[in-house]
């Protein structure tokens, strides 16, 4: 950009557009607290120091001003809004940029789901850069809408619909040399190309590596995390609805603050319930501060360091020539509040609120789910026992992680069929096709999911989104997958044949069009009614989206069946 055109009011001789007075304001560059007016001209900081003149003047005596915050990986479709709404609701919260993947619409309703969120995210206080969806399907094990390709992700990068490449879930293929992933690695060569590597070391880190992949959210612990910060990848620290992984790698920031530049902090799933509770960024900065990382530390993993990982030269510092996003509070530490927030020079939000009201999405014909899967009946939900002798594989639930654990139980035989024991802590699961119509569907069983009786069913369901349900018996399974389908997508609650709670998710089947005080009010509904199954999982849905993805070790169910990717691929219900 040429600001050859800002250079009179750079010097003085001109008046600015908006001066911050009296402005105290965290200077990334040297890591430390500054005082002096700032001046800001056509969106542009164009100086900082004494003697400017402007047509409007803030007074920020006895407040903080601090870069725009930069969410560095998240899935806006997770948390049950549209780029509209999403951004209504974190402009106040002081996020100023988004880098979201939307690999979660491009599964159900293909590339057109793409452009549909590239075109719903314009003219919004926030900015929104997407990664190109490089995993679709997640694996050979997932059936999405339709397979997006290497060509399909050139087209979505040389014509602006995405602006790097998003989250090479498929480790294996990476390491193994596939010609269709790295396809896929060499359409975005030269662009940032951001990764996912649960428990991935040694020789097939090196080999993932050599993809031109930079960065991973997967960690979840410090030896990992260490490992591939000397590696050279970035470390994206994740604290999300489900997995909350900050507590674990925070220590890494304490011991040495200089992580700070090649540490990113950022969401990766949330919910309404979440973001209404913490905040969103400044939640995820409150809780760095509270675990013992210096204040500016925590601050550039969520400012400078995305805007220098993502090559955003424009953002992520107050200085001469960075677009003027800025967020006053009241000071920076484990309570501190955002307070206004300005996106290029313009006041946005205050108090908590945004300003001007943001128009709800205009959802054109979208591609995907028409309605008409067919869901299993309880009969056919039945696992016939052949052999009373065999075990059962499960998939053993780590709270408040993604990742699983294989186990091997003895089913409880009920007339000689496997079935749910709440006493056992063991649940049915059950996932359906629907994004081809198919109705294919496979049975498995899940330990520590919580619930006591009923069945929650979900179309959100990583990365497929396919219908996915967990229950305590076959009719309320049966019954939740049933509306499910009826209402096109959404969450279900059933206690037999009766439906407790609901709620509808009409975009894609992932989204609604409500905002995030609305969707909160339909969450509460729901955990009301899977409180009253006496489920003892706060997070229940939000971790039952993940049990069907194939790319997160170990076990997991597909429309396909059992699958652990963590070397043991395909694997079946009984071992006998």
């Amino acid at each position: 950009m040429n600001f050859k055109a800002l250079l009179k009011s750079a010097r003085g001789e001109e008046p600015c557009d908006l001066l911050f007075k009296n402005a105290a304001f965290a200077n990334l560059c040297t890591m430390e607290y500054e005082r002096g007016d700032i001046a800001v001209k056509d969106g542009i900081i164009i100086g900082i120091g004494e003697g400017y003149e402007a047509k409007e003047s803030v007074d920020c005596e006895g407040r903080l001003l601090l870069p725009g915050f930069i969410e560095g990986h998240m899935h806006v479709e997770s948390t049950f809004m549209t780029p509209r709404s999403l951004a209504a609701a974190i402009s106040p919260l002081g996020t100023t940029t988004v880098m979201p993947d939307p690999h979660e619409i491009a599964n159900t309703c293909g590339v057109e789901g793409i452009r549909f969120m590239r075109r719903e995210s314009d003219g919004l206080p926030v900015d929104f850069f997407y990664g190109a969806p490089s995993c679709v399907p997640a694996s050979a094990q997932e059936t999405p809408f339709e397979e997006i390709e290497a060509e399909e992700i050139k087209k979505l990068l040389a014509d602006g619909t995405c602006a790097h490449l998003g989250e090479m879930m498929n480790f294996p293929g990476v390491c193994l040399g596939d010609d269709k992933v790295w396809a896929k690695l060499d359409a975005a060569r030269g662009l940032v190309i951001t990764g996912h590597a649960p428990r991935l070391k040694g020789k097939e880190l090196a080999a993932y590596l050599l993809g031109g992949i930079s960065s991973d959210h997967e960690c979840s612990c410090e030896e990992e995390a260490l490992e591939k910060l000397r590696r050279g990848m970035y470390l994206m620290i994740r604290q999300g609805a489900t997995a909350r992984n900050l507590s674990a790698l925070a220590p890494l920031l304490v011991k040495n603050p200089a992580f700070a530049t090649r540490c990113l902090t950022v969401s990766d799933d949330i919910n309404p319930i979440f973001m209404l509770r913490r905040g969103h960024l400044d939640g995820c900065l409150r809780e760095l501060i509270e675990c013992g990382v210096e204040p500016l530390a925590a601050l550039r993993t969520v400012t400078l360091t995305p805007a220098e990982y993502f090559r955003l030269d424009d953002r992520g510092m107050i200085a001469p020539g960075k677009i003027a996003d800025i967020v006053m509070t009241d000071t920076l530490d484990e309570k501190f509040r955002v307070l206004k927030v300005w996106k290029r020079g313009k006041l946005v939000a205050e108090d908590g609120r945004t300003l001007e009201k943001i128009t709800p999405a205009v959802l054109s014909a979208l591609p995907g789910y028409s309605g008409e899967a067919r869901t299993p009946t309880a009969e056919e939900l039945r696992v016939k026992i052949e052999n009373p002798e065999a075990m059962i594989n499960v998939i053993g639930v780590i709270p408040e992680q993604v990742v699983t654990e294989t186990l091997q139980m003895p089913p409880t035989n009920i007339g000689g069929f496997a079935c749910a024991d709440a006493e056992r802590g063991l649940a049915k699961m059950a996932v359906v096709e629907k994004n081809r119509g198919t109705g294919r569907f496979a049975v498995g069983f899940i330990h520590g999911f919580g619930l006591t009786r009923g069945a929650v069913a979900s179309s959100v369901a990583h990365d497929a989104h396919n219908f996915t349900c967990a229950g305590m018996d076959d009719l309320s399974m049966s019954a939740a997958l049933r509306e499910l389908a009826r209402i096109g997508g959404g969450i279900v609650v059933a206690d037999g044949e009766k439906i407790l709670a609901e709620i509808k998710l009409p975009v894609g089947g992932l989204m609604s069009l409500l905002s995030v005080g609305e969707g909160k009010a339909k969450l509460e509904e729901l955990a009301a009614a899977r409180d009253a199954l006496g489920c003892s999982n706060e997070h229940a849905f939000m971790q039952l989206s993940f049990m069907s993805l194939s790319v997160i070790p170990e076990l997991k169910l597909t429309d396909k069946g059992y699958f652990d990717i963590s070397g043991c691929g395909v694997m079946p219900l009984f071992v006998r």
